[in-house]
């Protein structure tokens, strides 16, 4: 009886390290592939900190160039880059995905096949794009048959034309994505392509990515980097339009907002902005009174704001609706504040906000910080009181 006791022992045991195992393996990502034509070459598998890159492992190749590395799940999208010598491969993980690499040395940068995600590959696309640009800039600099003036503004043009590319087709059109990210650092030599310091719609761009980091990765320290650079941007670029506007300008008084603000048009002709609402807590609310369902929920949103309102809420309601007479006579009634897109839905607002359905809503604190988007709210009332109580 002992022995069979012991034998049941014995394999309960094992099982459990089975089940262990197989739990471990599920919360860890790999990174495997080929790198050919680089023998006895040591390949770095480092994590690109936001301190600056660390080694996590290595291998020194064989002549298969085959690797596998693996680490823990990141809790949000991380950077990673294959490295032989000075010639890399950008990686990114936000799951427990396995990425597989195909390159030959000292080509990999350019010419390596990926499989497996999706950020990897428009990060490969994002790569391939700013080398192409750097070429252009370098054959442009040998052109002697063109002035400094002439050279200085072609590369211009190139860059106007590369950010617009990579503004609409990758950052702003998944700007929660770890390749929306990855984007905002690209650089042309020493020079940052997207530069929030120096220019508006640029720091816009770097707002909306914020924006959604803050709201599907709160706790990530990339995002609070973000948001820093963001609000950073905002004060430059306030103090840069306060000084040009000349020496009357009081400038301890230049707002700076931790949001991305929507200053547009009311139903009474006003021009409205969110910033404008600091020190109370808004609904922001993106909405279509032509769509169906929107009597019920506007009756909805009444019960709210006759509920908070005089505590310190506001509804900051932005219509996406084509005919905007329609929006005047829907809207002519309502107590909050009501304003119009006249691009509808291809509204930059809905872009730098991630919005991906209609309607949707996010709550804003008394600070004018972004706080949650509906999708993350299981208890309205209860978001709305922890708020005012603030």
């Amino acid at each position: 009886m002992n022995k069979i006791f012991s034998r049941i022992a014995r394999c309960t045991a094992v099982a459990a390290l089975v089940v262990a195992f197989a739990s471990c393996q599920q919360n860890k990502f790999h990174v495997t592939g080929n790198i050919t034509e680089a023998e006895d070459s040591v390949l770095y598998f480092e994590n690109m900190s936001l301190d600056g890159p660390v080694i996590i492992d290595s291998v020194k190749l064989s002549a298969d160039g085959k690797f596998d590395f693996s680490g823990e799940k990141p809790e949000a999208p991380e950077f990673y880059r294959l490295r032989i010598r000075n010639h890399i491969i950008n990686v990114s993980i936000d799951s427990t995905e396995t990425v597989e690499f195909k390159a030959a040395y000292p080509t990999m940068p350019v010419k390596y096949e990926v499989t497996g995600s999706d950020n990897c590959s428009k990060i490969k696309e994002l790569s391939l794009m700013q080398i192409n640009m750097l070429n252009q800039v370098l054959a442009l600099n040998k052109n002697y048959s063109l002035s400094v003036a002439q050279t200085n503004d072609s590369i211009e043009k190139m860059i106007v034309a590369y950010k617009e590319n990579v503004r609409l087709n990758y950052i702003y059109k998944e700007p929660y994505k770890a390749y929306a990210y990855f984007a905002l650092f690209q650089a042309l030599g020493n020079r940052l392509i997207f530069n929030p310091h120096e220019n508006v719609e640029d720091m816009r761009v770097f707002g909306a990515v914020a924006t959604s980091w803050d709201t599907y990765y709160p706790e990530a320290e990339r995002g609070k980097n973000l948001h820093n650079i963001a609000i950073e941007g905002m004060k430059t670029q306030r103090i840069l339009q306060a000084k040009e506007q000349g020496p009357s300008i009081d400038m301890s008084k230049v707002v700076v907002s931790e949001i991305i603000d929507v200053p547009l048009v009311d139903n009474h002709g006003n021009r409205r902005s969110l910033t404008e609402l600091k020190g109370k807590v808004v609904l922001l609310d993106f909405h279509a009174f032509s769509a169906d369902g929107s009597t019920q929920r506007i009756m909805k949103l009444r019960e709210v704001y006759n509920k908070y309102h005089a505590q310190g809420l506001e509804i900051y309601q932005v219509s996406v609706d084509p005919d905007e007479h329609f929006w005047k006579t829907q809207t002519a009634a309502l107590p909050w504040i009501c304003v119009h897109d006249p691009d509808n839905l291809q509204s930059e607002y809905l872009a730098r906000y991630n919005v991906q359905s209609i309607p949707t809503f996010f709550l804003i604190s008394r600070a004018n910080s972004l706080f949650k988007r509906d999708a993350q709210i299981k208890d309205l009332d209860a978001e709305i009181k922890s708020l005012l109580a603030k």
